[in-house]
């Protein structure tokens, strides 16, 4: 027994050795290979020392601004803030003073409302089994405003983490040229369209950085230097685009959106002298804050499409230019034979008989340019097309612009390029051709970034300047098809008709353009693009305004002219008033002058005067209820402009007027004749006042006006 017991003692220990030191010779080895190599399952033991005593904080950087052509932003980096929920109970030390969401319900219940989302789904989100929770998309990026009253609530777990968002302080405004980005990782974001995916190389920003040595105990250590990496700010990018005439197109196409639900509208006005472009827009569209994007491509340089009419505009010039057009020649309108095939004008082909080539443009015959192209030869007619740039992309400064499709091969194809069909064009293509039309036959090419600034010394890196691409035409043919164009619209027989401008002439030409879908030509009412390019004041182009609309849903007595007439009439009138152009019907009135001497009207009665009537020619507003003019202003002899009022005041008690779309001098004037304070804001014409119309005016009395150009 006690041999045995010895025998298992001895056995045990055997095993017990060899164990040791099978342990010794794994740990020995292991030693002598972190010895030799210097590193741990793979990772060098320096680096993991330099880890572990290294401090390194993030120096946050700004994407690049954009603004418009006065420096008003339309994109730019911005704080906002992320909500978080603290569920751990752990995380409360002292119960009078909780950090853990006490009351799950309560609480899905009072963020509802401020995060627009349901309590039910709030309880879900707080009712997880986490240490901390987060609320998805609606939870992020919230605005100050949102996060000052979150925290009004006190409601215990509830925190924040700063973040930077991009803003875009306009919404759906210029969406389509601004763009929007997304985030490639947790640090880097990048353009995805428009301006910011164009400009991205000089709107990117790089994150910088600051590396310090610190103790075991997480203290930085004294004398040693931190290593810096700066952080890289974006550049400021400056458009072309005007806000006060963006704002002004803007709003009349958003109103025929939602009257006439378009499948698209495509619209913009640029400087024909410089080729920038001034205003774009195009439906549908979104707010790059929300993205909401249902499609983001910018049709005026992404869509080809035959342009109907607007290309008889190019066809004219180059008749003109070659001596072919003979307004006063005639042909027979109606139809023209190519081959087996026949050409048609627009009224069934039944024409209007044997008419002038002038009535003919007039009237947008297809005839006569069938006629005119056949007078010049259509490879005369083809090197035109290269001439104005047809055939190949603008270059414009935009994303993803596409270039024409010329069908030429086929001799119906050739004609039917000649008025607009068969051949397919982008709107910026037009744009950009037209422009030698208004531009004494300098073709300038079009652009939207102005200037690139360095947006940490103020230098600027890139200034754009006006290029003119050729000349096809010579300036007599650009006055001479301007002078055509404009009878489009001023003519008893002018398609152009419902565009005709209160203050302005304006040439034109309206366009009806077929749509293809898989493969074949939609047929059927509205099945079609209705189009108008328009150049104001038509005798020496300030503006090109080019709009189109696909598909509308026609009310009552509309037509397609009567529908672009409402986004291009008032765009075009605001406009050409806010860049200070004088109206053509000014030029024409008795006086032809741009100011005239103020007569005296003190002591006159004004029984058969009312206010803002015309006394001879000039505009006078009559205050008070009396019934003899006792005071006026500008006083009698003194020189005013026509377009300033002259305002009398009776011997009766004086009741504030509207003054809605007053200039601020005929504000001034009635503070200083009235004599009291007046105060103001903003710039251009009177949008509101402080003082209600109607209410009695005293010397005590403080005025406050808000001017914007819309007050107009």
């Amino acid at each position: 027994m006690k041999v045995l017991k010895k025998k298992n003692i001895n056995y045990g220990a055997g095993v017990l050795s060899i164990l040791f030191l099978l342990v010794f010779f794994i740990i020995g080895s292991r030693l002598i290979y972190i010895q030799v190599t210097g590193k741990v399952d793979g990772r060098v033991l320096a680096t993991m020392a330099e880890e572990k005593y290294t401090s390194k904080r993030t120096i946050p950087a700004q994407r690049g601004v954009i603004l418009d052509r006065d420096g008003n932003i339309l994109a730019k980096d911005a704080g906002s803030y992320d909500i978080i929920a603290v569920l751990d109970p752990e995380m409360t030390k002292n119960k009078k003073q909780p950090l853990h969401v006490v009351n799950l319900k309560k609480t899905a219940k009072k963020l509802a409302p401020l995060l627009n989302m349901k309590t039910k789904e709030l309880e879900e989100i707080l009712n997880r089994n986490k240490k901390q929770v987060e609320f998805g998309a609606k939870g992020r990026n919230l605005s100050i405003d949102t996060k000052k009253k979150i925290e009004k609530l006190k409601l215990p777990g509830i925190a924040f983490k700063t973040t930077t968002k991009r803003m875009y302080p306009n919404g759906d405004f210029a969406s389509h040229v601004i763009g929007f980005t997304k985030m490639e990782s947790e640090t880097k974001e990048i353009g995805v369209s428009g301006i910011e995916k164009s400009e991205e190389r000089y709107l990117l920003k790089e994150e910088g950085s600051v590396t310090q040595q610190q103790s075991r105990f997480g203290f930085l250590l004294p004398g040693k230097k931190a290593t810096i990496h700066p952080p890289r700010n974006g550049e400021v990018i400056e458009l072309t685009l005007d806000g006060k005439i963006q704002y002004y197109l803007e709003s009349t196409v958003e109103k025929i959106n939602k009257k006439n639900r378009p499948n698209k509208i495509m619209a913009v006005v640029s400087d024909p002298k410089t080729g920038q472009i001034l205003a774009m827009t195009s439906r549908p569209s979104f707010d790059p804050n929300l993205k909401n994007i249902t499609y983001f491509n910018n049709d005026l340089v992404s869509y080809a499409f035959e342009p109907g009419s607007t290309m008889k505009i190019i066809t004219v010039a180059a008749a003109i230019e070659e001596g072919v057009y003979k307004a006063t020649d005639t042909y027979k309108s109606g139809s023209y034979k190519i081959g087996s095939d026949r050409i048609r004008d627009h009224n069934e082909g039944d024409g209007w008989g044997v008419i002038t080539f002038e009535e003919g443009v007039q009237r947008s015959s297809n005839v006569a340019m069938a006629e005119l192209t056949k007078k010049m030869g259509v490879s005369t007619f083809y090197d035109y097309i290269k001439n104005f740039g047809l055939d190949k992309k603008t270059n414009i400064d935009l994303p993803n612009e596409v270039g024409s499709r010329i069908n030429f091969t086929a001799k119906r194809d050739q004609i039917s390029t000649s008025f607009g069909q068969a051949s397919a064009f982008t709107p910026i293509q037009q744009i950009q051709a037209v422009s030698a039309i208004a531009n004494k036959g300098n073709m300038m090419q079009p652009y939207i970034v102005k200037r690139i600034i360095d947006s940490s010394t103020g230098n600027v890196l890139l200034n754009k300047k006006p290029r003119v691409v050729s000349q096809p035409i010579s300036e007599n043919t650009a006055e001479k098809t301007l002078e055509l164009l404009e009878t489009v619209v001023s003519s008893r027989h002018g398609t152009g008709q419902p565009f005709k401008l209160d203050h302005y002439k304006i040439a034109g030409k309206t366009g009806t353009a077929q749509i293809f879908e898989n493969g074949h030509l939609l047929t059927g009412f509205g099945n079609y693009i209705y189009s108008f390019m328009g150049l104001a004041p038509a005798d020496d182009p300030r503006l090109i305004i080019y709009v189109a609309i696909q598909q509308p849903k026609f009310q009552s007595g509309e037509t397609g002219a009567s529908i672009l007439a409402e986004i291009i009439k008032p765009t075009m009138e605001q406009s050409l008033k806010y860049l200070a152009v004088k109206p053509d019907k000014q030029k024409n009135t008795a006086a032809k002058k741009e100011d005239f001497t103020v007569k005296s009207y003190i002591g006159d009665t004004i029984t058969d005067i009312s206010n803002e009537e015309l006394l001879e020619g000039v505009k006078t507003v009559v205050l008070g209820d009396g019934d003899e003019i006792i005071k006026q202003s500008p006083a009698a002899g003194s020189k005013s402009l026509l377009s300033e009022m002259v305002i009398l005041k009776t011997n009766g008690d004086v009741k504030m007027p509207n003054l809605k779309g007053w200039s601020l001098r005929d504000v001034s004037r009635l503070a200083l004749l009235l004599n009291f304070e007046f105060t103001y804001s903003g710039k251009g014409y009177v949008a509101s006042q402080n003082i209600q119309a109607g209410t009695i005016i005293n010397h005590k009395n403080e005025l406050h006006v808000e001017l914007n150009v819309e007050g107009m």
